[in-house]
């Protein structure tokens, strides 16, 4: 799932869904939210695949990457996403994306291919 920013930095690039942890909200909830309010998409949250550093256009970042498995809904743009879609993973490459969101992606993808998905969530 990636979408397209609306908003500095980057905007107008792909990238994955992501925004502020809240107050009192937990990386994972905050995660979890973020995908719903920018994609319409809910999903069951795997591991943690990467925490990197990352500066933008002046505005400096930790990103908390988490793997996820998507469980309901279309996916449309919403919130700081101009577009949201599926995107096969064998097509991100041609994308222009920052080369660490590219990383991730991949790593997101063996992260899931390597562990089966049970009832309730990841094993």
């Amino acid at each position: 799932m990636l979408i397209r920013r609306a908003n500095p930095p980057r905007a107008g690039e792909w990238s994955l869904p992501g925004g502020r942890i809240e107050p009192g909200e937990s990386e994972a909830d905050a995660a979890l939210r973020e995908l719903t309010e920018e994609t319409g998409v809910t999903a069951m949250l795997g591991e943690k695949v990467a925490v990197i550093e990352a500066d933008f256009e002046g505005f400096c970042y930790r990103l908390h990457d988490y793997a996820a498995v998507w469980t309901s809904g279309d996916p449309c743009g919403a919130d700081d996403a101009l577009e949201a879609r599926f995107i096969p993973v064998a097509d991100i490459g041609a994308l222009g994306m920052w080369s660490k969101t590219n990383t991730v992606i991949r790593d997101a993808y063996s992260a899931i291919e390597s562990r089966p998905v049970k009832k309730g969530g990841l094993a």
